[in-house]
């Protein structure tokens, strides 16, 4: 997550960072798995943050973390971490939105290979025709990202509504857990 590790640069803390496999997100029993692997080797010496939403695990990272005495970050997901109250906005007035981050959309083209996509085309319809519209939550202001969330959207055939979000609320409450 280069989020995190541009805002621990920022404020100069030290702190080791210990990154997950995002692909992770498609298989949420793999981030118990790969979370608790690093919980093993590191919470006799540290205090461990992770930052990662429930991300799909159903309350089983929570879990896991009360188990090791370790914590994380409030929220259900990246979306709800990065949007908070904008993402919950968006929910309301949308149930069916599907959600890009800059991540998400960096990574689009290797999502589909992983969801079988790219094999089989007929199945972006099986995906995501519940979906009624696009919001993609940018962490930056980014032309080609911005340009490839756009052929995201024309690809699915939903509508794109682009809000900037920045890192500020993911700032925060690393902030907040730093100075306790």
């Amino acid at each position: 997550m280069p989020e995190v590790r541009q805002i621990v640069q920022r404020h100069g803390w030290s702190v080791e960072l210990h990154p997950l496999s995002p692909d992770y997100h498609l298989e949420p029993s793999k981030i118990i798995s790969g979370v608790e692997e690093k919980l093993r080797e590191l919470t006799q010496d540290h205090e461990v943050l992770v930052v990662y939403g429930d991300c799909g695990t159903g309350g089983l990272l929570d879990k896991l973390l009360r188990r090791y005495g370790a914590e994380r970050l409030p929220g259900a997901h990246c979306y709800e971490i990065y949007g908070g109250e904008i993402f919950h906005e968006s929910m309301s007035k949308e149930p069916g939105t599907f959600f890009l981050t800059d991540f998400m959309v960096r990574s689009f083209e290797r999502l589909k290979r992983q969801m079988g996509i790219d094999d089989r085309p007929e199945l972006t319809d099986v995906y995501f025709r519940n979906y009624r519209r696009i919001v993609y939550l940018a962490q930056t202001r980014d032309a080609k990202l911005l340009e490839k969330a756009k052929k995201i959207s024309m690809e699915l055939r939903l509508p794109l509504e682009v809000r900037y979000v920045g890192v500020q609320r993911l700032e925060r409450m690393l902030e907040e857990w730093m100075n306790r």
